[in-house]
């Protein structure tokens, strides 16, 4: 389907990957249809894509969930899925969820360019992604309470992770709005720019990642993600596995 069917679309230039929200007449509300179409852009992303970076088009990233597609009664409206068998409905959810976890790959470094709102499913989104990169009129709302729902698309370990249970549980529970400066003071932001320095500044980060070996960016993403789960001796365990493995391939020996 089209970047017009949809509301969003993927371009490749060499390594650098980019996926647009583009409904700007509507905030970039997303809709399933668009879940879809991003996970589809798993499937379709070229080998040798090493940055994916994830924008909204216009004033803002994402305004969250298109509420008039959801609150109507087709195919994939909060209607439709009330009436599924349990496990159908999870099962359902976890197809939408395939359209921001494969952000979280180990062989791409993702990277969300965030300005104006960014609520709810827009808020997760930027979850999904590696870093984040934060224009100053950036506001992050965690939305879904205040619709009575929580929030299913993967946001809510990334947010636990990089906060903390306590202001994670504050953030969901309240559903209250945050601005760039305290998406910074928290952990949230990678960096916050001035909104004019905004593609300069992801340009600038996605060179600095592609300027490395990509092998190394790919074992050091690894032992990053993983260290939380792992104890200290088996993170210890793990650098030296993956150092070897980046000793013998630039040796020349690696398999």
């Amino acid at each position: 389907m089209t970047a017009e069917a949809t509301g969003v679309r993927l371009e490749c230039e060499g390594p650098v990957a980019t996926v647009t929200l583009c409904r700007p007449d509507v905030l970039n509300a997303q809709t399933p249809a668009m879940w879809r179409a991003m996970s589809d852009f798993a499937r379709d992303l070229p080998g040798d894509v090493r940055v994916v970076v994830v924008r909204g088009e216009g004033r803002a990233f994402s305004a969250g969930l298109d509420l008039t597609v959801a609150g109507a009664s087709g195919p994939g409206s909060f209607a439709e899925l009330a009436t599924l068998p349990e496990q159908e409905c999870a099962d359902r959810i976890a197809e939408l969820q395939g359209g921001f976890t494969w952000l979280h790959r180990p062989d791409i470094v993702s990277v969300a360019a965030v300005q104006g709102h960014a609520i709810g499913a827009g808020f997760q989104l930027a979850l999904a992604c590696d870093l984040r990169v934060l224009a100053e009129d950036a506001k992050f709302s965690m939305a879904e309470v205040t619709l009575g729902l929580v929030p299913d698309l993967a946001g809510t370990k990334r947010l636990v992770d990089l906060v903390g249970y306590s202001r994670a549980l504050e953030i969901c529970a309240t559903g209250r709005r945050m601005d760039a400066a305290e998406a910074d003071r928290i952990g949230l932001a990678t960096l916050v720019v001035p909104n004019a320095a905004l593609d300069a500044a992801v340009r600038d980060l996605t060179a600095g990642l592609l300027a490395n070996n990509r092998d190394a960016v790919v074992e050091i993403k690894a032992l990053l993600a993983g260290a939380a789960g792992r104890s200290a001796g088996e993170q210890q365990r793990a650098e030296r596995e993956a150092q070897t493995r980046r000793l013998r391939d630039l040796a020349g020996r690696g398999e």
